[in-house]
């Protein structure tokens, strides 16, 4: 079984239940955070600290997630000790992926680079790029309906105005992700470890 850590506290309750594996969920990962023993958003970290951390304070094996989109980001959390990586955002613009058209040209978008943590969404803190919506109410806005509240009143205006309001995972990075196949990516981001 795995589960995400996304602190060494959560990493050592983690392990004490058994699990198999500790996906360490860095703080640029897209989508939504795994934190679970606190909502405190100032307990997150980002990624490269994090593993580093998980690795010394638990012996299951660590897996880095969060911003990695590149076979150096991959080199760069295996040298910290991670046994492995999990990426998704890179993989969305994989022809193989479901991704929508929205989606995919918001991925494509100069303004891709400029995520936040945000709740307006699904009523927890998840990473989005940056949009009107969460713009004018705020990402994190204590009127947000909780989970999963939230996405309802939402969908109703997603099919009038979809790109305002839709909801898109995304990291803080300058570089972005490219269209590729998944088989290509793969290999790419494996190339140091070839």
């Amino acid at each position: 079984m795995l589960a995400s850590a996304t602190t060494v506290e959560e990493a050592r309750w983690l392990e004490s239940r058994g699990v198999d594996a500790i996906i360490a969920q860095g703080l640029q990962a897209g989508g939504h955070r795994g934190m679970f023993l606190s909502d405190d958003l100032t307990t997150q970290m980002g990624t490269l600290t994090l593993v580093p951390q998980i690795v010394a304070a638990v012996r299951t094996p660590a897996i880095a997630a969060g911003g990695i989109a590149d076979a150096s980001g991959v080199t760069a959390a295996m040298s910290l000790g991670a046994v492995g990586v999990q990426i998704g955002t890179a993989y969305l613009l994989c022809p193989e992926a479901t991704t929508s058209i929205v989606y995919r040209r918001a991925l494509q978008s100069v303004t891709a680079g400029h995520t936040a943590l945000t709740n307006v969404f699904t009523g927890r803190p998840a990473r989005s790029i940056l949009n009107r919506f969460m713009q004018e109410v705020g990402p994190i806005n204590s009127a947000a309906p909780p989970f999963p509240l939230a996405a309802f009143p939402l969908a109703q205006l997603r099919g009038h105005r979809k790109r305002r309001f839709l909801s898109v995972v995304g990291w803080p990075k300058h570089q972005r992700i490219k269209e590729t196949s998944a088989a290509q990516l793969t290999l790419e981001l494996a190339a140091d470890a070839l």
